[in-house]
């Protein structure tokens, strides 16, 4: 029985691999540039296209050109992507200036940024979720207000955070709080307010203080909703950090972004878009054993 629920467990996977290479194929046979064809160009024209870098004489067929490489017009391909994550893996840690920064620094900066605005967040939102879920009178009264700013995009508060702090760093992890902040208060106070009443009649029959019953009963109790408020967050919070990297002009990977647009690197582009993919991925992955680890069945 064992190894036929392991084969089962293993489809999914082969299946998802067997996609990204039918992905990569259909990628590399869409962004393949064709073979220079000079057929009806006249010396003119070949000598033109030649002054602005376009093609480079063939070192194989005397009087015949080839596409220049070094000046792609078309998409870039996996190929193309491949070869910029290994030049940016080769020297992942150099600094030579402001805005030449490895990606090593720029996915630590991203990370720091994140964890900073992410977990004030989470113990503020907690916090705040919990004193409104207690009493049921506040939940009702601050409800709406927190209905009204949960939509409200982090990025939208930008101006008036850089008007009054002045400072990069600290208007994106404010951006990453205000992302995190609002999911987790609404659901935290929604799984406080809504515990089961026989855990509290419990708790108060046992005559457990205040502290006891907060972290014996009512935070475990409200466990599942919190995470499920904390992933929510998570995600939140992760989209919003790249475009306030990308606006403030700091350090990170979605200011790496930005500079690979501007230097016209599409393949930069795209890697660095594939380091927040994966960077996203493996915090998500984090977070679901936590949630895993507080779930339960009643």
């Amino acid at each position: 029985m064992k190894p036929y629920v392991d084969r089962f467990k293993i489809v999914p996977k082969l299946l998802s691999l067997l996609l990204m290479i039918v992905f990569l194929f259909i990628w590399h046979g869409a962004t393949r540039q064709a073979a220079f064809n000079q057929t009806g160009l006249s010396a003119d024209d070949l000598m033109l296209m030649e002054m602005n870098g376009d093609i480079i004489p063939d070192p194989e067929t005397e009087g015949s050109y080839i596409n220049n490489p070094e000046k792609q017009s078309t998409f870039p391909g996996p190929i193309k992507v491949w070869e910029k994550i290994i030049e940016e893996f080769s020297d992942p840690f150099h600094a030579k200036g402001t805005n030449d920064h490895g990606i090593g620094w720029l996915i630590i900066y991203t990370l720091t940024v994140f964890a900073i605005g992410f977990l004030l967040a989470s113990i503020a939102g907690i916090v705040m979720g919990v004193c409104i879920g207690l009493s049921r009178t506040l939940f009702d009264v601050l409800n709406p207000f927190l209905q009204v700013l949960k939509p409200i995009s982090p990025v939208a508060w930008m101006p008036l955070l850089l008007y009054t702090v002045q400072d990069g760093t600290a208007v994106s992890i404010l951006v990453v709080f205000l992302a995190a902040l609002w999911p987790t208060v609404a659901n935290t106070a929604f799984g406080v307010n809504n515990i089961r009443e026989d855990y509290i009649r419990v708790a108060s029959l046992l005559q457990f203080g205040w502290v006891r019953k907060m972290f014996t009963v009512i935070l475990p109790g409200a466990a599942p909703a919190i995470v499920s408020g904390l992933r929510i967050s998570f995600g939140s919070a992760l989209i919003a950090i790249v475009p306030a990297e990308m606006l403030l002009g700091e350090l990170g990977v979605g200011y790496n972004i930005w500079m690979e647009w501007n230097n016209l690197d599409i393949a930069g582009v795209i890697f660095a878009i594939l380091v927040f993919g994966v960077l996203g991925f493996a915090l998500d992955s984090l977070l679901d054993r936590v949630a895993k680890g507080v779930s339960f069945a009643e």
